[in-house]
């Protein structure tokens, strides 16, 4: 299983794929209503997708991951999120 991520320069998405069955397995993105209606910074709300993303992968027993960053570097937006992830218990 791996975590998908992509990035906008206003918004970031990011998913768990399982590549065997090409599924979509939990997803989050802050474009969700209960996310969009917070006035946050672009760097707490990478933080804030990381805690709920991380929060539906363990409802659904997921725990180890591959972290897919798509190409964006290793730092700011992407690396907060991944702290997120990793504070909240997914191990990759």
């Amino acid at each position: 299983m791996r975590i998908s991520v992509s990035k906008s320069l206003t918004n970031l998405s990011a998913q768990i794929i399982d590549d065997k069955l090409n599924k979509t397995l939990v997803s989050a993105s802050s474009i969700e209503k209960d996310i969009k209606t917070k006035k946050v910074k672009k760097m707490d709300k990478s933080s804030l997708i990381g805690e709920i993303l991380a929060k539906r992968a363990k409802e659904k027993n997921i725990n180890n991951v591959y972290f897919d960053r798509g190409g964006y570097k290793y730092h700011g937006r992407i690396k907060a999120f991944a702290d997120s992830l990793r504070k909240n218990g997914l191990e990759f």
